[in-house]
């Protein structure tokens, strides 16, 4: 059958085949090699509540009543490839927020990038929602969100999460079919991410916005909260802005070979796919939020179909940090990275 024939079908034959075109698309996986947690991480915050597989393969990040967890990558990179296998929790998960993200925020407190993928939890029986976005330049007061559903469970099984950052675009993936792609233009400026980034991953107590504008928080009856990381990706140009004298890490080769590897490439297939989950799936986009943005900003290209689609959304404002623990990293003073940003929950 082919991947692409479903579109004059029933409702739930629909449901069925839109999941069957996914899977078509990401059959062919990129070529990554992996590393184990010691090769390329090392633990955030969270202490006992980051438990390494004995192979040093995996982890997990556990949330309780008393702190979350997060381990950061070893270097910074000037562009790259992130990439993990993660699994999220199950059953009751408002409140909740698993990160997986890329910051300097620790290095440029007042001029810092960032590119997210961020899984927002929900009550029993309700889908995992998650956003993606990105600052550049300490562009806090331009919040680039993105929301969507998924058409699976993410806490049942394993699925690769991906984000592509090069000098030219940014793309995110989810089991390798791109779901957003963010292409440089000179209007951007320099609210494009371009300093070097650390590559995080954490879950904390997000209580306060992350289900319904935080109408419904964290309920630690079902603690511990159990998110799990494996097959861990991370290629890239090593940089590291803060060393008085900076190595050569960084090669044009480095840039070059990031540049034209398959992940960097969205095939006629992918484009496809990608055209499909955002249809379907996303529920809200910063480019037709007329309340925030009256004048669109200069990356967005509006989709005439996609702007029907879309309504004035809501103001209801929250913040916060991707680090909920209260310990600090010991790491040349990378602690907690607090985001001063204002948004708005669409959900509301």
């Amino acid at each position: 059958m082919d991947c692409l024939c479903w579109w004059s079908v029933s409702k739930p034959l629909y449901l069925l085949l839109f999941s069957y075109f996914f899977s078509c698309t990401a059959k062919a996986a990129f070529n990554l090699s992996t590393i184990s947690f010691d090769e390329g991480y090392s633990p955030l915050f969270g202490d006992g509540n980051l438990v390494r597989s004995p192979d040093g393969r995996s982890a997990r990040l556990l949330l309780d009543r008393f702190t979350g967890a997060g381990f950061i990558s070893s270097r910074m990179y000037k562009y790259g490839f992130f990439s993990a296998n993660i699994k999220l929790p199950g059953y009751y998960t408002a409140g909740l927020c698993v990160a997986f993200y890329t910051s300097n925020g620790d290095v440029f407190k007042k001029t810092h990038d960032e590119l997210d993928i961020e899984f927002l939890g929900n009550t029993k029986g309700e889908p995992w929602r998650f956003q993606t976005n990105l600052y550049g330049n300490g562009s806090t007061s331009h919040g680039r969100e993105e929301r969507y559903r998924l058409w699976f469970d993410p806490s049942k099984e394993f699925h690769r999460y991906s984000i592509l950052w090069t000098a030219k675009t940014i793309i995110f993936y989810i089991d390798d079919v791109p779901i957003r792609e963010v292409i440089r233009n000179e209007e951007m400026g320099s609210e494009f991410p371009s300093k070097p980034m650390s590559l995080y991953a954490t879950i904390w107590d997000a209580s306060n916005w992350a289900t319904s504008g935080g109408k419904y928080k964290v309920n630690y009856k079902y603690a511990p909260f159990v998110s799990e990381f494996k097959d861990l990706a991370l290629e890239g140009c090593p940089s590291d802005p803060i060393e008085e004298f900076p190595s050569f890490d960084c090669h044009e080769s480095d840039i070059a070979r990031l540049e034209n590897a398959d992940y960097a490439t969205i095939t006629r297939r992918q484009r496809s796919a990608m055209r499909r989950f955002r249809q379907r799936y996303m529920y809200y986009s910063y480019c037709y939020d007329a309340l925030r943005y009256p004048v669109p900003l200069p990356e967005c290209v509006i989709i005439p179909s996609e702007k029907e689609r879309f309504r004035d959304t809501g103001r209801l404002k929250f913040g916060g940090s991707h680090q909920g623990g209260k310990r600090r990293s010991r790491r040349r003073g990378r602690g907690r990275v607090q985001a001063s940003t204002l948004e708005y929950d669409p959900d509301m």
